[in-house]
């Protein structure tokens, strides 16, 4: 709306002027109140649709917070449901893990268990291709079995016919044997008699006639005592050796050692007056004939005195000990006591080593060393007694050495 300016004649009066300007303010005034009212009516009007849209918006609030407190509630149900998954899902995790791991274990296993049937597999191949050749072999075996036993059949029989002729054989030579013995113990007792005719005269003689003999009459004299004395001995020797297979063969379980000393003792004034030396080691309890025993060692202690070099005192030394067989001689189930019975004497030429324990062998220039050559016969028959073996070594100017094997129990 235009405002209008009214202007007053000039021949107004100041009041009347002051009137007019009052009705025109109080006409503006209320134009102004009636556009205010219109302005209030217009916001009214909007302040009611705005009150109808905000009832509205309210109604559609409260619809969504119902729907909201129902989309929580399905919310918080759904979170419990996840957790229940979640932790469901920790223990599958868990067991899915603890699988894994038993199974890469059983993998693991199933890798070793192919390696063993690959090997095992291999092995069997080979046992296989061992077996075609033992196969082979044993059929080869089979072949040569039935050969060797036609061949044992034929063996057999012969071996028959020989037991046959080796117990007529054997027969023989024990009846021999009996009458060789019988021979030697009454010959060597007869010619005891004339031998110590011989034997007295000769100490008649030296005793009473020796001044009446010339200087060759008397070396003629010392050599036919000399002789008488050597015959002694050899009747000796002959009775000994024959002893040795008439003898009761009377078994003792005996210490060894104490046999050595009881030899050792008898031996005394022999050991001193050649200034030797026995050394003793070892011990042995064995299966022995004592009396035979003692005849052995002493054989062999004496034959180291009477071999012993001239300027070099005797040193004998005697050990024992047990061993098991090593030799083919020896049955395989029997313990034996191993005897060594060593010097430093002049010994023998190593040649002659199996020659040493026959009868009347004598090795070494008889002028020199006295001996017949039974002794170590005798040793030998003593050794095959007791069911052992007897061996010599020995070099010249290097000592002797003898190996005696008897068993330790007598069966």
């Amino acid at each position: 709306m235009s405002e209008k300016k009214i202007i007053l004649p000039d021949t107004t009066t100041f009041s009347e002027r002051n009137k007019t300007n009052h009705a025109d303010e109080l006409l503006l005034v209320n134009e102004r109140l009636a556009q205010q009212i219109e302005n209030r009516k217009k916001r009214a009007a909007e302040l009611v649709i705005a009150n109808t849209e905000l009832a509205f918006q309210n109604n559609e609030k409260e619809k969504r917070a119902a729907e909201l407190i129902i989309a929580n509630a399905e919310l918080a149900f759904q979170n419990q449901e996840k957790e229940k998954r979640a932790a469901e899902l920790v223990i599958a995790n868990t067991e899915l893990a603890f699988q894994n791991r038993e199974k890469e274990k059983r993998a693991a296993e199933l890798i070793i268990a192919n390696k063993e049937l690959t090997f095992q597999n291999e092995e069997k191949e080979k046992r296989a291709a061992e077996l075609i050749i033992a196969n082979t072999e044993l059929a080869f075996q089979n072949q040569e079995k039935e050969k060797r036993a036609a061949e044992l059949v034929l063996a057999n029989a012969e071996l028959t016919y020989q037991n046959t002729e080796k117990e007529k054989r054997a027969n023989e030579l024990i009846q021999a044997n009996n009458e060789l013995e019988a021979f030697t113990y009454i010959s060597s007792h007869h010619l005891q008699e004339p031998l110590r005719k011989i034997q007295l005269f000769s100490d008649r003689i030296r005793n009473h006639e020796s001044q009446n003999l010339s200087e060759k009459g008397e070396f003629y004299f010392k050599r036919i005592e000399h002789s008488a004395s050597h015959m002694q001995t050899l009747i000796n020797d002959l009775l000994n050796y024959s002893r040795t297979n008439v003898t009761q063969k009377k078994f003792e379980n005996l210490d060894l050692n104490i046999v050595i000393d009881k030899v050792l003792q008898n031996l005394k004034e022999d050991l001193l007056i050649k200034n030797a030396t026995v050394k003793i080691s070892g011990n042995c309890f064995a299966a022995i004939i004592p009396l035979q025993f003692e005849q052995l060692l002493s054989n062999l202690i004496c034959n180291s005195l009477k071999f012993s070099k001239p300027d070099i005192a005797p040193h004998i030394s005697i050990e024992s000990y047990y061993t098991k067989p090593f030799t083919t001689n020896f049955s395989l189930e029997n313990n034996y006591c191993h005897i060594t019975v060593s010097d430093n004497g002049i010994g023998f030429d190593s040649q002659f080593e199996n020659r040493v324990f026959e009868m009347f062998q004598q090795l070494h220039d008889k002028s020199d060393y006295e001996g017949n050559g039974i002794g170590l016969a005798i040793v030998k028959k003593i050794v095959e007694n007791h069911n052992g073996i007897i061996t010599a070594t020995g070099n010249l100017n290097q000592g002797a050495k003898f190996d005696i094997y008897i068993p330790v129990e007598h069966h």
